[in-house]
This record gives structure tokens, sequence and C-alpha cells, in this order.
């Protein structure tokens, strides 16, 4: 699914492979999918603090961590990034963006 992903920064590097089988298939269609995990947080948040998702989205919007603090997001538009949304106790809400302009996306087997 990817090979040497790193995170600098606001900006993720590595590669993506083309997805054609799988429960993520099934679930979403063929395409490229990245897994990453959000455990880095603000001074006291929890993973229920934390909303992530793709901007521009494609219909998912932002969801909330579970306590895996893992997500996978179906990337559709190489110019997509991630988004965190962190709310502290006090409402307070801190935004981050990941750019994936930075991604190899393998081609399409077959």
């Amino acid at each position: 699914m990817q090979d040497d992903l790193a995170v600098s920064g606001g900006k993720i590097t590595g590669t993506l492979k083309y997805l054609t089988t799988g429960q993520l298939v099934t679930d979403w269609g063929e395409g490229y999918f990245i897994a990453v995990g959000f455990s880095n947080f603000s001074s006291g948040l929890t993973y229920e603090d934390v909303q992530v998702g793709l901007a521009p989205t494609q219909g998912a919007g932002l969801v909330t961590l579970d306590s895996d603090k893992d997500a996978v997001f179906h990337i559709t538009d190489p110019s997509q990034r991630i988004t965190a949304i962190q709310t502290d106790a006090n409402g307070h809400k801190r935004q981050q963006f990941w750019s994936l302009a930075d991604i190899t996306y393998e081609p399409k087997e077959g």
C-alpha cells in the first residue's frame, strides 16, 4: 500500500501503490490509500479531541480519531492535503496541514 513514508514539517514523502483489491477497495473503490498515525498531540489532548480528514474532501469530511490514533485516507487528487483539527478543553482549535505533493504514485498495474 505504501513504502518509505516520512513526515517532515508540513509535508509527507514516500510512495503509494494503486490498490485494486482488499477491504479498502471494497469500501472506497480502487485507488491510492495512505495510512497515518496521529500519536503526537498538544499537551493534554486525547484522541477524542482530534478530527482528521482531507482538504479538499471528496465527501467523507472530518472524522474523530478513535483510540488507535490511526487513519487511512483514499487519495483522489495529489493536490489534497491531510488536515488535523485539535480542540482543547477551552474549545480553542488548532489546525495543521500536511502536503501530499511530494509523494510518488506508482502506476496501476495491468
